[in-house]
């Protein structure tokens, strides 16, 4: 053991950790093997994957029929340029045109949500000048290149702007945060204003091209919206010609119990992207899907955005297997079952534990809102305190949830909770066992007081 751990030390001597000071990024954890919703370090210990890993690895560890796919394929073309058509790239486009929204059928293939995003924000700038703004939200994250990132709101866009990494041209709009409503009102009497708000914002503002949201909010909280909010923001949208951009990357694939989030609002944006679990996270692969109407623009107007790895063969051949499997598994009605399974007892979790303001979520993509006080809604950390290496009380949670075999994805207010689909009941008891332990760490620090638990989930 004392051979692999110099071995992780010295990896991390030579690499950059993601995300983190690089003070943090010494031992981690080495993976050995992962097989449906369980991973495996050096030592044999096997852990829950909560999280689905980042929030892609839908379908579990380890599922033959992808891999198998993704086998063949390396066997017969692993790679040939974008400019040329491969038999994969056939079948993952006739794949997608089995799930996608009827409307959604013109692709562009890339190798990461960050990637997808980058390509719709070329194909609005370029469509829609001289308008050429793009609203975002503050509760947001769409990537890590200087356009992705720029459109992302939370805490990792600050130093990118430091570093004048950022482009010109992106604002943000309010959320639909119920539990903290930026209006400070109260759904429903609020008439959802958060939507309505970006019917001012783009009328003074005058030259917006686009909008781009999160159907359901991802790294930044689950946020499931109001049932008018996305009828109201196509309307808005429409009335004044902007592009609706819906960032599935996360949010996409059954994730939320429907192919993609946005279809439980019955609106068609005129962009769509999506990775993660296009391919259950087997091969890095991301989709920029628009209308017919966006790729007419585009008939006798150089269409500038390309990649090397676009349209790559390897990538693309998960894509048709993953469809199947995800076809067949909601066949079977097991992910619906343990989702509203899963809703129960999250609430009832909730409820258990004082350092939970807020549980929300929808089909298999949840939070805890984890705070100080549940009267005053009193964080235990904000924003700034994910870049100074403060100790957060969503990471002492989740690390105490690891001891005993759970990992999940902390962020600095909430803990991610969504696992893979295929999930069953006594796998999600065993999972909340072990955070029921982990969430007395919060309690301890936390005030006593009589305010019932949120469940903005609800409308």
């Amino acid at each position: 053991m004392s051979d692999i751990v110099s071995k992780v030390q010295e990896l991390t001597r030579h690499t950059y950790g993601t995300w983190n000071r690089q003070s943090a990024w010494k031992t981690p954890m080495l993976v050995t093997d992962a097989e449906g919703i369980y991973f495996y370090n050096a030592d044999g210990k096997r852990f829950i994957d909560f999280s689905s890993q980042l929030m892609c690895s839908n379908l579990g560890h380890k599922n033959p029929a992808v891999i198998e796919a993704i086998v063949k394929q390396a066997e017969r073309l692993p790679y040939a340029a974008p400019g040329f058509v491969t038999e994969a790239s056939i079948a993952a486009v006739e794949a997608l045109q089995s799930v996608m929204p009827e409307s959604l059928n013109r692709l562009f293939f890339s190798t990461s949500g960050t990637e997808a995003n980058d390509a719709a924000l070329m194909l609005v700038r370029q469509k829609q000048a001289p308008a050429y703004k793009i609203v975002s939200r503050y509760h947001s994250y769409h990537g890590s290149t200087s356009g992705a990132l720029t459109l992302t709101g939370d805490p990792r866009r600050w130093p990118a702007e430091q570093a004048r990494y950022t482009i010109q041209g992106v604002l943000y709009a309010p959320d639909h945060y119920c539990y903290r409503c930026p209006f400070d009102l109260t759904y429903p009497r609020c008439n959802v204003q958060c939507a309505r708000f970006l019917d001012y914002l783009f009328k003074e503002e005058g030259n917006v091209a686009a909008f781009i949201v999160e159907p359901v909010v991802g790294t930044n909280g689950r946020i499931v919206p109001p049932p008018e909010y996305f009828p109201l923001v196509r309307r808005i949208c429409d009335e004044n010609g902007v592009l609706l951009i819906a960032d599935e990357v996360m949010s996409g694939w059954y994730r939320t119990g429907t192919a993609f989030a946005v279809q439980h609002w019955n609106v068609t944006p005129d962009i769509m992207t999506t990775a993660k679990g296009a391919s259950t996270a087997y091969t890095p692969v991301a989709i920029t899907a628009t209308t017919q109407e966006v790729k007419d623009f585009f008939e006798d107007t150089f269409f500038c955005h390309g990649h090397t790895y676009a349209y790559h063969a390897l990538a693309l051949s998960a894509i048709p297997a993953a469809v199947s499997e995800y076809q067949k598994l909601m066949a079977s009605g097991l992910p619906q079952r343990t989702a509203a399974y899963l809703k129960e007892k999250l609430y009832a979790l909730g409820e258990k534990h004082i350092c939970v303001g807020d549980v929300r979520g929808i089909g298999h993509f949840w939070g805890f809102e984890i705070v100080k006080n549940r009267k005053t809604k009193e964080p235990f950390d904000v924003k700034p305190d994910k870049l100074t290496g403060k100790a957060l009380m969503t990471g002492k949670i989740a690390a105490e949830a690891m001891k005993n075999g759970l990992y999940m994805a902390p962020w600095y207010d909430t803990l991610v909770i969504a696992p893979p689909l295929i999930i069953t009941e006594d796998q999600i008891d065993e999972a909340l066992a072990i955070l029921d332990k982990a969430l007395v760490v919060g309690d301890k620090e936390a005030v006593e007081t009589d305010a019932p638990l949120s469940k903005s989930a609800e409308y």
